[in-house]
């Protein structure tokens, strides 16, 4: 079993990987199409097609005399067009487009084929500042030394620092965990830098997470500490629970949030599959991810059956108030009280816009909205 780790450090972005390479410095990313903005197509002397050609082609106000244009291009077998490729690609055929990337390490010699002695299968990422970085190296080090046998090298990437002031872990996912970037690894951990890991064995919850079905999932809470839904808190008598009881009137249906389907966003692990769908939902410019948690089943079916907690492999939530020092006091309110109205707030807005959007898909389908309590 093999993983790697990832951590978005203040000012550097580390990978931890299991193969030894000289030191690298990179100054380039290279993201995939679809983080990028529309691609204009320009002329091109060597197809002779023009962006107004295109256009024609494919504008749905242009129907009638885009016809006749549509067909020349789509039959010219001289010319490759192949709209099924990813976008911005369509000009390419389909053999030589690779669409997905990883965070492997290649040599500048020899073979390729042979630059991989292993391909770790699990990513692990943590959001941490510096403050936090003896609490992120013991997780580091628990983690590896059991899905390790042999030495890590830990690569920064000054050229390529991922650095932000007041950046999350979803912010940072949002922008470099792209789902074809990290295609290449079974389960992706996204965890907060506040966690305790003594008794957490990350290849034993592996298996459990396989043996039980689970594409989201979380390890259980120390009930004890940082304890805010009874869902995510530890039964000390099963493997994993999948539902709970809240508070009187906090679960509309016991299979939905809170009471099942449901894990908090500090300490999520995804399965490929479930990670392609809710990299999609976060949200651009809603740094706090909350509300996410309450709306993750949307991505797996049947999400009460597929998302869940691990209980004998637990961590403690160490509650580290990191979020409310990287406010601004305002009005006489102090730091973290902005922080925390930001939250809130971004809570609704996420919320509005999900139950718009249904609202606007099921409308156009002719469905009746009145009863969204089950989308």
């Amino acid at each position: 079993m093999r993983l790697i780790v990832t951590t978005f450090v203040g000012v550097v972005f580390g990978f931890f990987i299991g193969v030894s390479f000289p030191t690298l410095s990179l100054t380039k990313l290279t993201l995939p199409s679809s983080l990028l903005p529309t691609v204009e197509y320009v002329e091109d002397q060597r197809s002779g097609l023009s962006t107004q050609r295109f256009l024609n082609v494919f504008n749905p106000l242009n129907r009638n005399n885009g016809s006749s244009t549509r067909a020349q291009v789509l039959n010219d077998t001289s010319k490759i067009w192949v709209p099924t490729n990813p976008r911005g690609a369509e000009r390419l055929p389909p053999k030589i487009v690779r669409a997905e990337s990883d965070f492997y390490l290649r040599r500048l010699w020899g073979n390729p084929n042979e630059d991989l002695t292993s391909q770790p299968k699990y990513l692990v990422t943590f959001t941490v500042g510096y403050d936090q970085k003896n609490n992120i190296n013991a997780a580091i080090k628990k983690i590896t030394l059991q899905l390790f046998s042999f030495i890590m090298m830990a690569a920064q990437l000054n050229g390529m620092s991922l650095s932000g002031r007041n950046g999350l872990s979803m912010w940072y996912a949002k922008r470099f965990l792209h789902p074809d970037i990290v295609a290449s690894y079974d389960y992706i951990f996204i965890w907060d830098e506040d966690l305790g890991v003594e008794h957490f064995n990350a290849e034993e919850y592996i298996k459990l997470v396989r043996k039980h079905g689970l594409e989201i999932s979380q390890p259980g809470l120390e009930p004890n500490k940082g304890l805010t839904w009874q869902m995510t808190k530890r039964r000390g008598d099963r493997e994993v629970h999948k539902e709970t009881e809240e508070k009187p009137g906090w679960c509309s249906n016991p299979h939905l949030p809170p009471c099942a389907a449901f894990v908090e966003i500090m300490a999520p692990v995804f399965s490929r599959d479930a990670w392609r769908c809710v990299w999609h939902m976060i949200q651009n410019d809603l740094v706090h991810g909350w509300g996410l948690d309450f709306a993750l089943r949307k991505c797996v079916e049947p999400a009460h059956e597929k998302i869940g907690v691990v209980d004998s492999q637990w961590i403690v939530h160490q509650t580290v108030p990191s979020l409310g020092n990287q406010g601004e006091s305002k009005d006489g309110k102090a730091p973290w009280q902005g922080v925390r109205e930001r939250c809130k707030k971004e809570w609704t807005m996420f919320q509005g816009r999900m139950a718009n959007a249904e609202k606007a898909y099921f409308q156009a389908l002719g469905a009746d909205t009145t009863d969204s309590s089950a989308h």
